[in-house]
């Protein structure tokens, strides 16, 4: 009886350095690395330079007003805020698409000017949400001379003037939330006090009306509406 043996091969990797072969090679090479740099930053850069700070606070600071713990979870809340940011952002990723992005692939412009391109509709919008005062606190500690036209503020000034400002608009937008539901904390601890039932827990009677208010009153239409339009 013969058995017959068939060769099996297998394919090799190997990692490793070597020579390019020419300049073309190692601007693509380059390139690659500067393309996996800027996505290991980009949730950094979501945080930084769009609405999402400003929503998914608000929105923690709802939950917390209503007296729900983990209601809706944090995964909900993040994909709500992450979905809200791209439609705020959206007409600004189109004028990066439109404006830095076809060009550059269109090779009309080189990467510095695709780069400056696609920054300039980002700084316009966090000019329209960051304030004078913020602004100047970071051009001081910098030390930076004042600047005559938009244009002439770094980037690196303009982003945590920026934060902390969407993080004070989060927090007034925050304080309003909480004053209906603190209202209905203190009337349903008063009562339960006069009526002389201390041992039964506020929080079990005042959690229903939150809810109910919320929902009577449209609350996830409301806020939504109020947030997208603070941004315009």
């Amino acid at each position: 009886m013969m058995l017959s043996v068939y060769a099996v091969t297998f394919p090799v990797i190997k990692i490793g350095l070597e020579n390019t072969q020419s300049p073309e090679q190692f601007s693509t090479i380059l390139q690659v690395l500067i393309l996996l740099t800027v996505l290991s930053v980009a949730p950094a850069l979501l945080l930084m330079l769009t609405s999402f700070t400003r929503l998914v606070v608000v929105f923690s600071i709802l939950r917390h007003a209503i007296g729900t713990q983990q209601t809706p979870p944090n995964q909900v809340l993040i994909s709500l805020a992450l979905f809200l940011t791209m439609f705020i952002m959206a007409p600004t990723f189109q004028a990066v698409y439109e404006e830095a992005l076809v060009p550059y692939f269109n090779k009309q412009i080189d990467e510095k000017e695709m780069f400056e391109r696609a920054v300039k509709p980002f700084k316009e919008f966090m000019f329209k949400n960051t304030r004078e005062k913020d602004l100047a606190l970071f051009i001081k500690l910098r030390k930076e001379k004042r600047p005559r036209t938009p244009e002439d503020v770094s980037l690196f000034t303009l982003i945590p003037a920026f934060m902390i400002s969407e993080l004070k608009t989060a927090f007034q937008i925050g304080f309003l939330l909480y004053i209906p539901f603190l209202v209905i904390d203190v009337i349903v601890s008063s009562v339960l006090i006069s009526m002389g039932i201390l041992m039964l827990p506020p929080m079990m009677i005042s959690l229903p009306i939150k809810l109910l208010l919320f929902v009577l009153v449209d609350g996830w239409n409301l806020l939504v509406v109020s947030l997208v339009k603070s941004f315009y």
